[in-house]
Order: structure tokens, then sequence, then C-alpha cells
């Protein structure tokens, strides 16, 4: 199905951000996201405070992503939301009003898959931005998943490593609660990384066979290291903040590069794209590009504004569907999680 003039407004509430981008074929037109800054003071996302903040922002959001585009509600072909995984609460926010307005407009609505989303985002027409070419490996590494993912087609994925405990998300924001650093944290390891010694501290790599991750031991020996040192030397944390947290994500980039490593021998494919909040670490972005110089790998790194929660990549995945005609009813279900 050839569309030379589709317009799709996307819909992403998956989380703790409420956004809507407007693409004209696979081109974004207009990225809107609001934050919810309320989640800071306890050190993570609140769930119900989650729903309640997406239902204040979703129609100035949206209202924002169509005046930004210049593109009026009836220009447009169809509505891609996010159907999972992510907050039940926040999930049927974005779902119920993606249902409302699809309906009242009478057009297609299109389901989402938010880690699918996340792949195919390197999809977007993007200047400056090379598309890969199928087959390819994707890392997707966030907050709540760690997976690598053999991608043959649009839709046509396979998970071939994932993590058995915790994401490697969670892996750097719990290490920078170990110290004292505000939510979210992740950015912050990273920020004082580029300033310190990777190598002045050793962590233990954790032994888990074949391409699945496991970042729970880590994150035990890294509480374990720091409540030692501080009985030791209560001055320890903020003497050595940069070095710690420049060791800390030294062992965690270690940790996910040794994988794709093996992943590239078992499965003979050199091409690699990352993708998910954590892939806007300048760390892993770095490493990546060493690795493809020394091994012969061509990497994908999307633009910035594509790697944390947004409603591009919803779009991309929307446009996609709607060339197939891979349409919902209104009766299709929001889910916590949801396979590929």
């Amino acid at each position: 199905m050839q569309k030379s003039e589709v317009f799709i407004l996307a819909i992403e509430s998956s989380c703790d951000d409420t956004a809507a981008a407007v693409l004209h074929n696979d081109k974004v037109l207009s990225n809107v996201v609001a934050n919810q800054l309320i989640h800071n003071q306890y050190g993570g996302v609140v769930p119900e405070l989650a729903s309640r903040a997406h239902q204040q922002n979703i129609v100035p959001v949206i209202d924002a992503a169509l005046r930004k585009a210049n593109v009026q509600k009836e220009q447009l072909n169809a509505i891609a939301f996010t159907q999972g995984p992510g907050l039940m609460g926040s999930l049927l926010v974005g779902s119920s009003f993606s249902k409302s307005m699809a309906l009242a407009l009478n057009i297609p609505l299109i389901a989402v898959n938010h880690m699918q989303a996340h792949i195919l985002a390197h999809f977007i027409d993007e200047e400056g931005f090379e598309k890969p070419t199928f087959p390819f490996l994707a890392l997707t590494i966030s907050g709540g998943h760690t997976q690598i993912v053999k991608v043959n087609d649009f839709f046509d994925m396979e998970i071939i490593g994932e993590t058995t405990d915790d994401a490697v998300g969670e892996a750097f924001d719990k290490s920078a609660k170990i110290l004292n650093l505000p939510y979210p944290g992740g950015p912050l390891i990273d920020k004082y990384a580029q300033l310190g010694n990777p190598k002045a501290f050793t962590f233990t790599k954790p032994k888990v066979p074949g391409l699945d991750f496991s970042f729970s031991g880590l994150k035990t020996a890294i509480l374990y290291f720091i409540q030692k040192n501080v009985a030791q030397n209560p001055s320890f944390i903020e003497e050595n903040r940069n070095d710690i947290c420049s060791s800390i994500q030294y062992t965690i980039i270690e940790i996910l590069m040794d994988k794709i490593k093996l992943a590239v021998k078992e499965t003979g494919i050199k091409q690699i794209a990352i993708g998910g909040g954590v892939s806007a670490n300048s760390g892993i972005r770095k490493r990546l590009k060493e690795t493809e110089k020394k091994y012969g790998w061509k990497t994908f790194i999307p633009k910035f504004e594509y790697t944390t929660d947004n409603a591009a990549m919803i779009g991309i995945v929307g446009y996609q569907k709607y060339l197939n005609e891979q349409f919902e009813t209104s009766k299709v279900v929001s889910k916590a999680r949801i396979s590929f």
C-alpha cells in the first residue's frame, strides 16, 4: 500500500512523559514532550501521580503538536498510540484519548509496542542519520528493559538476550541513589563519569551464560563497596564521586559490550542499533563508535530526542502499520506487559 500523503498523530504515555508527535510519512513535523517533575521528590515514578499528570497534560500536548506541525486534525489519516508495555494507569490515559479521537474523526486506530518503537526509531527520516538495513541487532536499554533483539524486518523481531532481573537503567539509578544523587540519577552518573578514572575502582562483572544479562549482583556489590568505605571515611563519596561514577559506568558498559560481541559472533550480523533511554548515555555511545572502528561493525545511534520516551518513535511504527493496514478496533486493550 503506497501513500504519498500520510499524516499520523502519535501519542505516547507509557510511563511519566506525556508525548505527542505528528509525522508526514516517515518525517517528523513535531515532537512534543511534557515531563512530570513531581516524581523527583519521591526518588522514582509514582504510578497514580503519573496517570493523573497524563490526564492534565494530554490535551495541551496534542494541541501543541498539531500547532507546531501546522496540521489540522481533519488532515490526519490515523492515530497511533502506545499499547504497552508500561504503567497501566498511564497507558489507559493515552489509549482512551486515542480511541475517542479516532472515533470522532472516523480514522484508523493503530496500536504500537513501545519497545518495537525504540528499535524502529532508526527509520525516522532525519538528515544526517543513516537507517539500518535488515537484518540488524538492536540493543534496547532503558529503565525497564535490557534486550538484544534480532531484527529481520519491521515486524519480525526475535529477543535473543535479555536481563534475568534488573534493567540497566535501574542499575544506573539505584547506583546513583546509593551515592546520594537525586532522581533521575543515571544522567548524573554519566556527567560525573566523564570527569573520573574508569579504572579507579573494580567491580566484578556477573557471570551469566549466553546472551542474557544480570545487574542485581552488581548493584549489591556497589552498595557493599560504598558502605564499607564510608564506614572507614565518612567523606569517601564526596572525595571520590567522579572516580566512583566513572568506574560504575565503565563496568556497566563492559557488561553490555561483552554480550553484543557475543551476539555478533553467534549471528554473524555486524549491524548494531541502540535504542531506549539509556542509549542517551555518552559513555555507551562513545564505546559503540570505538568498537565500530575496531571490529568493522556498522553502528546506528539515534538522534538524542528519540532515545528517551517520545511520540515520534510511536509515529514511525504507526506509519509502517498504516502502509500494511494493521488497524485496531476500539476494543483493543492496553497491556502492562507485551511481547514482540
